[in-house]
């Protein structure tokens, strides 16, 4: 584990705070009139997921948590929980609460291969690609009308997520969504 200096905790890095890994969500750091500068910081707990304000002083040090990362097949969803195992071992099952899959977790497809954080023998949290391509189960027909401002319609993805895509947008049609933003990317293949 890298040890930082108070400088040195900037966005997106994972520190070690109260023992808990903790994902830095915002940092400033700044000089007030004659006093010393100090890292004002945002940080998101990765295990509660709770949101704390902590300043570090220019003496100050971190750890930065030692994550690892490993790669499980998503099963299936039910109610309030995903199951997952192992990869070639379908026998060594474990699930995760909706709260700690995210809102993402609507893309995940059944039998897919996902990234998950581990800390301490734990699973924290998961890593989702960027972008994932879906099939579109149930389209509306276009109807015609105001279409001047980029007209939008739901659709239904294959995982069961409902978004809104372009009115060519139809069923059997394969296409890619920005799992950060939830929203509709580009059509990569047409039914």
């Amino acid at each position: 584990m890298a040890i930082l200096s108070y400088n040195e905790i900037t966005l997106k890095k994972v520190i070690l705070h109260d023992g808990e890994p903790c994902l830095v969500v915002a940092s400033h750091v700044f000089r007030k009139q004659q006093r010393k500068p100090v890292n004002i910081t945002k940080l998101k707990s990765l295990k509660s997921g709770r949101a704390l304000e902590v300043t570090f002083h220019q003496n100050e040090t971190v750890q930065e948590a030692d994550l690892e990362t490993k790669t499980v097949t998503f099963i299936f969803k039910k109610p309030g929980e995903f199951w997952f195992h192992n990869i070639g071992k379908p026998a060594e099952r474990f699930s995760l609460s909706e709260d700690l899959v995210g809102d993402q977790g609507k893309f995940l497809k059944e039998r897919s291969d996902i990234d998950v954080l581990v800390f301490d023998e734990e699973v924290i949290g998961i890593k989702y690609p960027i972008k994932v391509e879906l099939k579109v189960k149930e389209a509306m027909d276009a109807v015609k009308g105001n279409t001047s401002s980029g007209a939008q319609k739901e659709v239904t993805l294959e995982t069961g997520a409902v978004i809104m895509a372009p009115m060519f947008i139809n069923a059997g049609d394969i296409i890619s969504i920005n799992t950060e933003t939830g929203a509709y990317s580009e059509r990569i293949e047409k039914a």
